[in-house]
């Protein structure tokens, strides 16, 4: 054993005469300084020896046995780099690798790019821009667990989204102010939205994969568009390659809610378009046999595998001058939701001014999502001087839902310690479709050697929502001592809804660049848009009757076994085509802008002035006793905007901005609508005014590597005229409605952080808001002056509170390793929303608010050789639910038997939405 271990020492040390060192060192790009990831790193002659560089770009060569050797490292796109070195045994061996670019040379027209769908352009940009912005490569988001753009936007510091009936976000939250006070672009270009009542845009219906990267903007320039108090998200879609390029990637999943229940479906081929009124004219009354009864066909199947693919095909032609590329994306998927949920009120038989429980339901939501997207741009390179581009997109999502309702009716023969209590049943059958259209022409022109550009886009959207056929059917039923009688059809027994709008918009923008040097340039142009819109709603209401037999008790198991078997005869044959929420709508935007530009090696500076002259109103389609059936507004806004940045020393940023901005009210809101609730009314407001903010930032970035990067900014933002819900004195009553509430504030700071170690890296932001706003609420209290015969009486109090949506505390954190040897990627992703206002009451402190939540999703990505890899998504790993509450408790609501409390006050609601898990595979041929 000894002379073993002395041979064995004796032929190490004889190697020791032979080895060298470590040597150690960065890979990067000899342009731009990007860390170059998965280039290999090798010794020549040396098989065994060799490596791939890291996340940050850096690798480590071990066991050199030479003292002389040649590094070699190639990388995809770059030219094989080769270096001798002298390898030292006792100090460092570290080494700086600069690789070229593969050139393409071309014959007539130069085409200079940067490649701006990974990380490291991102972060480019972001340093480089002029204004507060957040950027995400579209490598990120291919490698992150979303595959759609609200949940991708979450990951940005300073950004929650508000989430639909599946769990998935839908709109996003920019530093605590809401989705109304925020805007979407595509390319640049502002695009109308699909919502049924508001401007702003669901970034659910765009797939994630069609955009090349995700900008969030958080502070104007002069030259963007001044309806942004939070800031802007600019969806920059997949632009034609330099050469050819083909991807293709297909998937299948499944959410875990289904593992334990059937999906709930319907006859959705049956659904008709249009409504009695549409096909048949006003003057015609409906008749049951109008209704296809097929609509309502509940049925029971197992939930189907998700199936998700995306295809893109681009290239460059006619000597690299005309660029093109088609791309397509398409989803669908299966979602749900389990749904507790209590309806509540505030006491009015007392001043106590606490929450009553009405009602106890339990929802079961079972969700089709079919979401698609193609997009198609052209470039034509006339010569280095002339560009025309056209580009042209479709987006689509198709929501199919079955809404499965018990209800146990907490006010009337409720009597837990026998088990009796009435019981309610409604079922909503419901198809939503929403489209996006975008076509724009878009040419830029430079003259006297890039002196003078000119810069021109030529837009028409339409943006469209369709709820066809919206039928809801209700039954009822009694439990006496645990047991449950007859089900029967309610006296409303069933509810058929359409509902439809467009919003469409043609647009010009046009823009001129005078470069005075390369230091000083200014910029001057203006816009137009005229917007229309055309809202529709129509409504039937149908009461239980068997014709044949004159019975209007009709009992599940007797008279029906399905919904589909159910006969009803219609309370109102003409509908509501009355209502005011049909309306066509118009608004004209009219602006012009100027503004310069001055940098040096250390200053940036950006400011200027634009002014937007708006023209909004409204046309009640039928004529409403008592109300503004038509209604117009006029006014004009100065927007200033300053930009500055100071960079003293290399990759370090100080900024400093200012811009006012606006938000105008939706059309909705100035629409004077009435929906007469059980105690109270809601109505549109046509004096709304809109709102008006001077916003402030200040920001320090540092930039270690090119990949990597800090920064802490602060906010600050003064808010005259939000528009923002409570208790309005009009005309003979109070009503609850949209309203100018003065003026509120919202200021915060921001944390974004990026590091990494080699294989590993971190990705962190937090957000810290606090805003406020005072607004009108109703007070229950006592009449002492009338003695022994006090009487409740209700008054008009103010109450202080956050702006609606806005969260104290907004984090993320990702967690990240890359094995560029095996062609492995792991991420690890969780984000944290903090408490927020979710609904406002119209009494004092009876607002409802979200919980705190914290979601986890995971996805790696294995790659064989350059063109294919396999990945896996997976999202709500936990399972976490969202819950609502109110922040106060009554004892009397103890007697409940599913009453919860949480953080103090009373659960009125709790979601849960399973794990959504997919995997597939994606090639890349270029």
């Amino acid at each position: 054993m000894m002379m073993r271990f002395l041979y064995t020492a004796i032929l190490y040390l004889s190697c020791m005469s032979t080895y060298a060192g470590v040597v150690r060192g960065i890979v990067r790009d000899s342009k731009t300084g990007e860390a170059l990831v998965g280039a290999t790193v090798s010794v020549k002659g040396e098989t065994r020896n060799g490596t791939t560089s890291g996340l940050d770009g850096t690798f480590v060569l071990k066991t050199i046995l030479a003292n002389t050797v040649v590094v070699e490292c190639n990388c995809v796109s770059y030219a094989k780099y080769s270096k001798e070195l002298t390898v030292s045994t006792t100090g460092k061996n570290d080494i700086v690798i600069e690789l070229t670019p593969s050139q393409l040379e071309l014959q007539t027209v130069e085409v200079v790019a940067t490649n701006k769908t990974t990380d490291y352009g991102a972060l480019s940009l972001e340093k480089l821009s002029p204004n507060v912005v957040n950027i995400i490569s579209a490598r990120a988001m291919e490698l992150s667990p979303d595959i759609t753009v609200a949940n991708v936007v979450q990951r940005v510091s300073g950004v929650s989204v508000e989430r639909n009936s599946n769990g998935d976000g839908q709109y996003a939250i920019l530093r605590g102010m809401d989705k109304r006070y925020n805007y979407t672009l595509v390319n640049g270009i502002k695009i109308p939205s699909p919502d049924n009542k508001n401007r702003f845009v669901p970034l659910d219906i765009f797939p994630a994969e069609l955009l090349d990267r995700l900008e969030v903007t958080k502070s104007l320039t002069p030259e963007m568009e001044g309806d942004a108090i939070g800031g802007t998200v600019n969806m920059i879609m997949k632009d034609a390659p330099s050469h050819f390029k083909v991807t293709f990637n297909l998937a299948t999943g499944y959410n875990s809610l289904f593992f334990n229940h059937d999906f709930l479906t319907y006859n959705t081929k049956d659904i008709l378009k249009q409504s009695p009124y549409e096909r048949y004219g006003a003057a015609y009354p409906a008749k049951f046999k109008d209704f296809p009864a097929a609509v309502v066909d509940l049925k029971n199947a197992k939930a189907l595998p998700n199936l998700l693919g995306g295809f893109s095909v681009g290239n460059r032609f006619l000597n690299k001058k005309l660029g093109v590329i088609l791309a397509a994306s398409f989803q669908s998927t299966n979602r749900g939701n389990n749904s507790r949920y209590f309806s509540s009120q505030t006491a009015s038989s007392d001043a106590s001014n606490l929450p009553v429980l009405k009602d106890y339901q339990s929802r079961m939501y079972s969700n089709q999502q079919i979401r698609y997207g193609v997009h198609g741009k052209i470039d034509y390179l006339f010569s280095k001087n002339h560009k025309l581009q056209l580009y042209s997109a479709f987006i689509g999502l198709e929501n199919n839902q079955v809404r499965d309702t018990k209800s146990i009716n907490l006010e009337y023969g409720y009597r837990p310690s026998t088990n009796d209590y009435s019981v309610s049943y409604d079922t909503r059958f419901r198809q939503n479709s929403q489209t996006i259209f975008t076509n724009t022409l878009h040419g830029e022109h430079e003259f006297l050697n890039k002196m003078l550009i000119l810069d021109w886009n030529a837009v028409y959207s339409k943006a469209e929502n369709q709820t066809p056929d919206n039928s809801t059917v209700y039954t009822k039923s009694t439990v006496t001592g645990g047991v449950e009688g007859f089900i029967s059809v309610a006296d409303k027994g069933e509810v058929v809804r359409w509902e439809h709008n467009s919003d469409q918009d043609k647009a010009a923008y046009f823009k001129a660049v005078v470069a005075a040097d390369k230091k000083l340039s200014l910029t001057t142009g203006a816009m137009y848009r005229t917007k229309s819109r055309s809202n529709f709603y129509n409504e039937y209401t149908f009461t239980p009757y068997d014709s044949d037999t004159k019975n209007t008790n009709l009992i599940k198991g007797i008279n029906w076994n399905n919904y589909s078997q159910i006969s009803f005869a219609v309370k109102n044959p003409f509908g509501s085509v009355g209502d005011p929420l049909n309306y066509d709508a118009s608004e004209n935007i009219s602006a012009g802008f100027f503004q310069f530009k001055f940098e040096n090696a250390k200053w940036k500076i950006l400011a200027g002035l634009r002014l937007e002259h708006t023209i909004q109103g409204y046309n009640l389609l039928h004529a409403v006793d008592g109300v503004k059936n038509t209604g117009n507004q006029e006014y004009n806004d100065w927007l200033p905007g300053i930009n500055l940045k100071y960079s003293p020393w290399l990759n370090h940023n100080f900024r400093l901005s200012y811009f006012r901005s606006i938000n105008r009210p939706s059309f909705f809101e100035i629409v004077p609508y009435n929906v007469v609730n059980e105690d109270f009314t809601e109505k549109g407001n046509p004096d709304l005014k809109h709102t008006v903010a001077d916003n402030f930032d200040a920001r320090y970035e540092f930039f270690p590597k090119p990949t990597e990067q800090f920064m802490v900014g602060l906010f600050h933002k003064r808010i005259k005229d939000p528009i923002e819900y409570g208790m309005v004195s009009a005309g003979q009553g109070s009503f609850f409605m949209p309203d100018n509430f003065g003026s509120a504030t919202n200021y915060g700071v921001e944390l974004d952080a990026i590091k990494y170690f080699n294989a590993f890296g971190i990705k962190a932001n937090y957000t810290y808001t606090k805003s406020q706003i005072t607004t009108t609420k109703l007070l229950n209290y006592t009449d002492d002056s009338a003695g022994s015969s006090a009487k409740i009486l209700t008054k008009n109090v103010n109450q202080t509170r956050p702006l609606y949506g806005q969260s104290p505390s907004v984090a993320n954190l990702a967690l990240l390793y890359k094995n560029s040897s095996l062609n492995f990627d792991v991420q690890v992703m969780g984000v944290f929303t903090g408490k927020r206002l979710y609904a406002i009451s119209r009494y004092y402190e009876n607002d409802m608010w979200e919980k705190e939540s914290f979601q986890l999703d995971a996805s790696l990505e294995k790659r064989w050789g350059t063109r294919w890899s396999f990945f896996a998504k997976s999202s709500n790993l936990l399972n976490s639910p969202m819950i609502l509450y109110l922040k106060q408790k009554n004892p009397a609501n103890d007697i409940v038997q599913q009453v919860e409390f949480t953080n103090g006050g009373t659960l009125v609601r709790k979601d849960y939405y399973g794990v959504q898990i997919q995997f597939g595979v994606r090639m890349k041929l270029d």
